[in-house]
C-alpha cells in the first residue's frame, strides 16, 4: 500500500514541506531514499525498537520510504516521527485516513518517547499556510508552536498517543496559548536597571541616544568602569519588541534550538554577549549544516562584545558587511541562506594592554607604541561603522557611596520610546527603515542637513581630525537622533557638536 505522510525542513529561517512516501509490497528489505543524512538513515532502529517496546511489532515486507523533493538534504532525527507512522499505515496496521490533515515532526527515543527538535515556529507557520488541519509534534515544542493560530498544535510524549490519536482509540487535546497576553506580562521583566548605575551620566547619554536611534556604539575606559554593567543594561532602555518583531526574534532562535521549553514567543530584545574566543562561523553563521550565529541570534536586540581587541582580527572583519545590510548571505555551492541581522552591536575595550591609559589616578605601564598597536586591532573601517565612541572614565567614591537612587531605565526608556515614534512616523513610507542609524544618503539629505553654522561646525571637526565620509554621515545621523529626544525638527549646532563628540577614537589624543 501506498501512503503519504507530512513534515518539513528548515532552510535558513523558513520550512519548506518534505512528503514522505511509503511504499509496502512483499518482501524484507528496507531502502530509505531522498537525500537523507546519516541521522536520518539510523531511525530505521530507532523506530524498531519504540515499536517493540510499545507491542507493536515493525512490519516484515519490502518498505521503500521516499522523502521528497530529493534534491534538498534532510538532516536530523526529526524525521522519525513521521518516518514511523507513515511504515505503520502503508502497513495497515493504523488508519490513514487522517494521515493528509497532519504534519508531523518528532525524534523517537527507544522506549518511544518523543524529544524536542528545532525550527518548530517555522515549521507551524508552513503548516498553516499550506492548509493542514494540525501539527503533530514533541509536547516540550507545544508552547512554542502554539503562538501560530489557526492550526491545531497537538503535544504528544509517546509514539504510541499518536497510533491511537490515528487508530480514533484515543483524542488529543491541541496546545493553547494566549499569545498578546503572555507576550505583553513579559515584555517589563528586567534583572537589570540603570537606578543601579552610580555616576556616569556622559555615558548613560551616549547609550540614550544610541538606543534611540538604533545607533552602535563603543565604550573606552580602564577595567572596573563599569562597561559591562551598563551594556547589560541597554536592553531594558530599548523599546519594547512589537509582535512581528518577536514573531522574527522567535523563528531565528527556534531554528538554532535556542528557545527554552515551556517558551512561546520572545517578550525581551535578545541580548548576546560571545566570548572574545568566538569563530567567525559562529559569529555571522554558517558551518557544515548552516545555523544562524550569533549576529542573527541579536536580532531585534543587542550584540555586546565586550574586550574587542581580543577578537580575532578575521571574526571582526566580518562583521563589516551585516553592520552596513543588517542582513548576513552564506553562500554554499548548492544553495544561498540568508539570516537577518539587524541587531544593535555595542562594543566594549581597555585603551591600553595594561588598561590605564588617559586614567587621572593610575599610570600606565606600557611602553612607547603600544597603545597605538593595541588600537590598530581594530581597523579603521570597522570603526567607521560604529557611530558613537564614548570615553569612560572610573566613578569617584563619592558617588559610589551615594544611597540615592539614579535614574530608571523606565523613564531612559520613555524618551527612547518617544524619539522612536518620531522616526517612525519620519519614515513610514519609506521601506526597510525604522530608525535614524538605517537613513541611507537620500534620508541625511532631507532629514539630518544642519544650518550653516552647524555645517562649518562640522567642516572643522572633518579637517581637525581628519575623518572619512563615512564618519560624516555618523555624524549627522547622531545628530539626527539628538534633534528628535530634544523633539527637534530641524538639527542644530548643539546637536552637531554632541555628536562630534562622540567620535573619541579619531582624536589625534588617542594616538599613544
Amino acid at each position: 500500500m501506498l501512503i503519504k505522510a507530512f513534515a518539513a525542513a528548515v532552510h535558513g529561517v523558513d520550512a519548506t514541506v518534505v512528503t514522505i512516501e511509503v511504499n509496502c509490497t512483499q518482501g524484507v528489505k528496507f531502502f530509505l531514499v531522498g537525500l537523507p543524512d546519516n541521522s536520518v538513515k539510523e531511525s530505521h532502529e530507532r523506530i524498531v525498537s519504540a515499536l517493540q517496546v510499545n507491542g507493536i511489532k515493525f512490519p516484515r515486507k519490502q518498505i521503500v520510504v521516499n522523502m521528497a523533493p530529493a534534491d534538498i538534504k534532510k538532516e536530523g532525527a526529526a524525521y522519525d516521527l513521521p518516518l514511523g507512522i507513515g511504515i505503520l499505515a502503508a502497513a495497515e496496521l493504523i488508519k490513514a485516513d487522517k494521515l493528509t490533515d497532519y504534519m508531523m515532526m518528532g525524534e523517537l527515543s527507544l522506549n518511544g518517547d518523543l524529544q524536542p527538535v528545532r525550527g518548530v515556529l517555522p515549521i507551524a507557520i508552513k503548516a498553516r499556510e499550506l492548509g493542514f488541519k494540525g501539527l503533530i509534534l514533541p509536547m516540550q515544542n507545544a508552547s512554542e508552536a502554539a503562538v501560530v493560530n489557526n492550526l491545531d498544535v497537538l503535544g504528544v510524549s509517546n509514539i504510541k498517543e499518536v497510533i491511537d490519536f490515528f487508530n480514533e482509540e484515543t483524542e488529543l487535546k491541541p496546545t493553547e496559548v494566549d499569545t498578546r497576553k503572555e507576550f505583553y506580562i513579559r515584555q517589563d521583566q528586567f534583572d537589570f536597571d540603570f537606578s543601579e548605575v552610580k555616576g556616569q551620566e556622559t555615558v548613560k547619554r551616549a547609550l540614550e541616544v544610541a538606543a534611540a536611534g538604533g545607533h552602535n556604539l563603543i565604550m573606552i575606559g580602564p577595567p572596573g568602569a563599569g562597561k559591562s554593567m551598563m551594556a547589560k543594561r541597554v536592553p531594558s532602555i530599548l523599546p519594547p519588541l512589537t509582535l512581528h518583531e518577536s514573531l522574527e526574534t522567535t523563528k531565528i532562535h527556534s531554528v538554532a534550538g535556542k528557545i527554552t521549553r515551556g517558551t512561546s514567543l520572545i517578550a525581551q530584545r535578545p541580548f548576546r554577549a560571545p566570548h572574545h574566543t568566538i569563530s567567525s562561523a559562529a559569529l555571522v553563521g554558517g558551518g557544515s549544516y548552516p545555523q544562524p550565529g550569533e549576529i542573527s541570534l541579536a536580532h531585534n536586540g543587542v550584540l555586546f562584545l565586550d574586550e574587542l581587541p581580543e577578537f580575532s582580527r578575521t571574526v571582526l572583519e566580518v562583521m563589516r558587511q551585516p553592520l552596513e545590510d543588517r542582513k548576513i548571505c552564506i553562500s554554499r555551492a548548492k544553495s544561498t541562506i540568508e539570516y537577518p541581522a539587524g541587531m544593535m552591536l555595542i562594543a566594549s575595550m581597555n585603551p591600553c594592554p595594561c588598561g590605564y591609559y588617559n586614567h587621572p589616578n593610575k599610570d600606565c605601564v606600557c611602553l612607547p607604541g603600544m597603545v597605538q598597536k593595541y588600537l590598530n586591532k581594530i581597523s579603521g573601517p570597522l570603526l567607521d561603522r560604529i557611530d558613537i565612541h564614548i570615553e569612560i572614565v572610573p566613578v569617584p567614591f563619592e558617588k559610589i557611596s551615594d544611597t540615592r537612587p539614579s535614574e530608571s531605565s523606565y523613564e531612559i526608556r520613555r524618551r527612547v520610546i518617544q524619539a522612536r515614534k518620531i522616526q517612525e512616523e519620519r519614515f513610514k513610507d519609506v521601506p526597510h527603515i525604522h530608525c535614524n542609524a538605517q537613513m541611507n544618503t537620500r534620508q541625511l539629505n532631507e532629514y539630518a542637513l544642519p544650518d550653516k553654522e552647524g555645517l562649518e561646525r562640522l567642516k572643522t571637526a572633518m579637517d581637525v581630525f581628519n575623518l572619512s565620509a563615512r564618519a560624516y554621515d555618523r555624524i549627522l545621523k547622531v545628530a539626527r537622533t539628538i534633534a528628535d529626544l530634544d523633539a527637534s525638527d530641524k538639527v542644530l549646532t548643539s546637536h552637531i557638536s554632541e555628536a562630534i563628540n562622540y567620535r573619541n577614537l579619531d582624536r589625534n589624543s588617542w594616538m599613544g
